[in-house]
């Protein structure tokens, strides 16, 4: 009898699939890490500085997740820090009632529940917005950089609109727990990128929904012919991109306890680099948390190292930005081969 053929993966090449642009990343976050490691290991090592990246990173992490899944379809989301800081100014609003407040000065088990409020009207805030945005692309068929430019203006006009253009302040310890808190040890914004990487990596990959935003952005008219409703999905992934976005918003207003319509100006451009450099294809059809996740902890690594230096932050967008154009050559020359 002829012996079996194992035809089963090897361990690493089911965890890193099929795209090498994964493998390429974990060997860059290690250069990195060596790299601002010998640059001044007194201070990069300290474990005050890696703390810190874990409150930092998750709000930045949750919104390139966000992006890349707009990417997915072939589109983008300019409107996720318009729809990050309209959320929690609304959670904010929600606090200043005085009827709220007077429940949470007092103490007890309302404080939870109106903690719990608050964060619900948030995300709905930011699911509806990802469905206005998700309308005006599968609806009215308007180019997705245009109308998600246009409407991350008018959320962030309605946000100056609610605040008179200043910061709400004064949230309480349960919602900065959110942003600055621990558990087992561990920046909370910390386990909630977890989560939502965990929940959206197998939606991705686990579910018919993931398939279709996959298969809608390598080829649309094949999905058409699949019997795949199309305008839904992208309505579904911008909704979801909305719902992403305002998680960031309430991590961002709970790290600092406050929330303002001009809050995180320069996450958007990072959210789409770093999106880029995990391995999204920007004309839709390929993408994955983990990439995400690797080029946010390099990026990461290489920001914090350059500021432990003193490198200021006009060279730190510089190298930034020259180091999204060396991958993205990188990649062009490896499909090229």
């Amino acid at each position: 009898m002829a012996p079996q053929t194992d035809t089963r993966k090897p361990f690493l090449k089911r965890i890193l699939g099929e795209d090498a642009a994964i493998a390429q990343l974990i060997v860059i976050t290690i250069l990195i890490f060596l790299a601002m490691t010998a640059l001044s290991p007194d201070k990069f090592l300290r474990y005050y500085n890696f703390e810190s990246i874990t409150y930092i990173m998750p709000e930045l992490g949750i919104l390139s997740i966000a992006m890349m899944i707009a990417m997915l379809t072939g589109g983008i989301d300019l409107s996720v820090v318009g729809i990050a800081n309209l959320a929690a100014i609304c959670a904010g609003l929600y606090f200043k009632n005085p009827a709220v407040a007077e429940a949470i000065a007092a103490g007890g088990p309302m404080v939870l529940v109106h903690t719990g409020i608050a964060a619900l009207i948030a995300l709905v805030i930011g699911v509806g917005a990802g469905a206005a945005n998700g309308l005006l692309i599968s609806r009215l068929k308007i180019i997705p950089i245009l109308a998600t430019l246009g409407t991350g203006q008018v959320f962030a006009g309605l946000a100056l609109v609610l605040t008179g253009g200043t910061a709400i302040v004064g949230f309480p310890e349960t919602w900065s727990w959110l942003g600055n808190g621990k558990i087992l040890g561990i920046a909370t914004p910390f386990w909630v990128l977890i989560v939502v990487a965990v929940c959206v990596s197998i939606l991705l990959s686990r579910t018919s929904l993931g398939v279709k935003l996959m298969l809608i952005g390598t080829n649309p008219k094949a999905a058409i012919f699949a019997g795949i409703r199309s305008d839904r999905m992208v309505l579904y992934s911008y909704m979801l991109t909305g719902g992403l976005a305002s998680i960031a918003g309430i991590l961002l207003s709970g790290r600092t306890n406050a929330a303002k319509a001009d809050f995180g100006g320069s996450y958007l451009l990072q959210a789409v680099l770093i999106a880029v450099l995990g391995g999204t294809n920007p004309a839709g059809g390929r993408g994955s948390v983990l990439g995400v996740l690797l080029a946010l902890t390099a990026l990461m690594l290489l920001s914090s190292g350059f500021q432990m230096v003193r490198v200021s932050n006009h060279m730190i967008d510089f190298v930034w930005g020259a180091f999204l154009v060396i991958v993205i050559a990188i990649n062009y020359l490896r499909r090229q081969k």
